[in-house]
């Protein structure tokens, strides 16, 4: 008999933890392979976390609504045999790595109390008026930033909010001034209380704030679900991240509907699966993609990190109202029939809440299908660490003008909108609209001869 951890998975370059959300097994459950254990939520996805291994459960290392980081253990399963990451130990070696453990969890557990003493004296952030995102708030904490001095920093982010950049500057700026190191501000964190009582040195001008919304007597107060207040936070860092630029172009797609219609029914028949438009789409975004590699990048720092696969997210709407984005990974290698049971396939398990970690992570650009609930184009939010997101207005028959050797009429033609949103940061405007407008030729030169 041997034990196996099974840790929290990584689930997205830009996800480091996650919230337990349920526990599907207890203790003494027998388990088998692929078996879900429990479910998680991140800002991008509910999703349940399957065991590596046939065995039982003998242990929980975290609650419900508990906090874990990616790569903790989560579980401990006992199973017949090795277990992949069990290690064969002897009386004496447990023996001696009990006693070593016991000390060594105890100046744990006085550090973890020390350090939340101090971040209850320093980091009180209730007692601020101001909005501070929670990406600021951990800079804050992990460099002993109390709420007074995280109160005098100007913020250039929307509405006066203090972003990364703006409290990064402020540490770079309190460094060079000579200020007291983090080490005091710990030793001496009774010290904090006085300063928020003491006036502020040079009077800095506080953001506006937010009206109170007023509720009579027949309003309904629905709160925020978890996944819903995860979404606006993501929302708001963006818009407040990236300086978000919009390219629309109209594009002839009368080719694409009467080729789709005249091969629907025998690709359904042949596959066992129906033939949307999103493939057709989604083959264009990655074809455009290849020919500028550039949309498909992220930017760190200083740094633009030029991915080497192309994964496409496309968002895909829950029936609670919340957005998911599974991802198309290596979308560009897969041909039309494959990448229509991909897309089928992600998608009916994203309306089912079926999705595995690995299927909504590093993602490198996304489609959204606005035209789905009749939009014809909508001006999307770029899902970060990307730089780029397509939005696909609806279908409408209209009247064209139709250029031939013979001249010019009037015909009935199949179109839409694509609205192309973009990081101005890195994507100038010559090469967003580059981008969109080949994404649009390659639409509008499709064969309807094509064979499938």
């Amino acid at each position: 008999m041997s034990k196996f951890e099974l840790k929290l998975p990584q689930m997205g370059e830009s996800v480091a933890e996650a919230t337990l959300t349920t526990w599907l097994k207890e203790v003494g459950d027998t388990i088998e392979m692929d078996e879900a254990i429990f479910e998680i939520a991140t800002d991008k996805v509910d999703s349940e976390v399957p065991s590596e291994v046939e065995g039982t459960l003998v242990e929980k290392r975290f609650e419900v609504d508990d906090v874990i980081k990616v790569g903790e253990v989560v579980a401990v399963i006992e199973v017949e045999g090795d277990a992949p990451n069990a290690e064969v130990e002897s009386p004496a070696e447990k023996e001696v790595e009990i006693d070593a453990e016991e000390p060594v969890a105890q100046i744990q557990q006085q550090v973890f109390a020390a350090r939340e003493t101090v971040a209850t004296a320093v980091q009180d952030f209730s007692s601020s008026e101001r909005f501070y995102s929670p990406l600021v708030k951990n800079i804050a904490k992990e460099e002993d930033i109390s709420v007074a001095e995280l109160d005098t920093i100007p913020g250039t982010g929307k509405e006066g909010r203090v972003t990364k950049n703006d409290i990064l500057a402020f540490i770079e700026n309190r460094g060079s001034n000579g200020s007291a190191p983090a080490v005091e501000q710990k030793e001496e964190a009774p010290r904090v209380a006085e300063v928020k009582e003491t006036p502020k040195a040079a009077p800095v001008a506080s953001p506006p704030k937010t009206s109170t919304v007023q509720v009579s007597g027949g309003d309904e107060i629905i709160p925020l679900s978890r996944m819903g207040k995860l979404i606006a936070h993501h929302m708001v860092e963006s818009v407040s991240t990236s300086a978000h630029v919009q390219s629309f172009i109209e594009v002839d797609v009368t080719n694409v509907v009467n080729w789709r219609n005249k091969v629907k029914k025998a690709f359904e028949e042949r596959e066992g699966e129906k033939l949307t438009f999103t493939p057709i789409f989604m083959e264009a975004v990655a074809v455009a993609i290849k020919k500028f590699p550039l949309i498909n990048v992220s930017l760190d720092g200083d740094n633009v990190i030029k991915k080497k696969n192309i994964n496409l997210g496309m968002a895909a709407a829950l029936p609670d109202g919340n957005l998911i984005v599974p991802v198309i990974k290596n979308a560009d290698q897969l041909n039309l029939v494959g990448m229509a049971k991909t897309i089928n396939d992600l998608a009916n398990r994203a309306r089912n809440n079926a999705l595995k970690p690995d299927e909504i992570k590093d993602g490198t650009y996304t489609v959204t299908n606005v035209g789905t609930f009749g939009s014809v184009f909508g001006t999307p939010i770029i899902n970060q660490p990307q730089v780029g997101i397509l939005a696909l207005g609806a279908i409408r028959k209209m009247p064209s003008v139709i250029e031939t050797p013979e001249g010019d009429f009037i015909g009935v033609r199949s179109k839409m909108f694509l609205s192309h949103s973009y990081d101005h940061r890195v994507v100038n405007g010559a090469l967003g609209g580059m981008f969109i407008k080949t994404v649009a030729d390659y639409l509008e030169s499709w064969d309807v001869n094509r064979e499938i």
